[in-house]
């Protein structure tokens, strides 16, 4: 629904962009009803942290699962999406959610920070003291060993695959049967080569 830009001679630290260029942002966003907002550029976590605490601070309370909730997402996570919806193959699956899980990992605490802000409102004090936790904190320990329990699982998953396809190339070797690939980018024209060339009636 609309874009922009900013010139700057080196990344913010805290916003990647500059603070009143996130303003200006936020106001664009809101005029437009705009609930995401993508980055082409590579933003840490505490980046993307910021920004969506600024282009949420407006909003009614409710966290990232609220339908207002704006959510900003970069380059690599877009990419990732584009690779999860075309992936087809078992060990490309495999991949992208392994790659999916890895990239979220160290973006968990923006997912509960809510729980936090809200427990803290209510008690009139911060839970940050020693011995105290708040729902957040528990959510995001419990969150953190579950997604590394699943990245150890993707990753047999994905080493069983290859000695599996690496088994089967042996085999081929072994009875010499030929092997030809055609690699290009995405919508390049592979299936419909492959199509002209055997009928092999491969879906585009």
């Amino acid at each position: 629904v609309g874009s922009t830009y900013q010139r700057v001679q080196s990344p913010n630290i805290e916003y990647y962009i500059g603070l009143g260029k996130t303003k200006d942002i936020a106001k664009s966003m809101s005029k437009l009803k705009c609930t995401c907002v993508v980055f082409d550029a590579e933003l840490t976590p505490s980046q993307q942290k910021n920004l969506e605490m600024s282009f949420n601070q407006d909003q009614p309370k409710g966290g990232p699962k609220s339908q207002q909730y704006v959510k900003v997402l970069d380059r690599t996570a877009l990419i990732l999406d584009i690779f999860a919806q075309h992936a087809k193959t078992k060990e490309g699956q495999l991949q992208v959610q392994l790659a999916l899980l890895t990239y979220r990992l160290p973006r968990l605490t923006n997912m509960w920070s809510h729980l936090e802000r809200q427990s803290a409102a209510s008690k009139g004090r911060s839970n940050g003291g020693v011995g105290l936790r708040g729902p957040g904190e528990k959510q995001l320990e419990s969150d953190k060993r579950e997604m590394k329990s699943k990245i150890s699982v993707l990753n047999r998953a994905i080493d069983a695959v290859r000695r599996h396809r690496s088994m089967h190339r042996r085999r081929r070797r072994r009875l010499g049967v030929p092997v030809i690939a055609l690699v290009g980018y995405t919508n390049s024209g592979k299936s419909t080569l492959l199509n002209s060339f055997t009928s092999a009636g491969v879906l585009t």
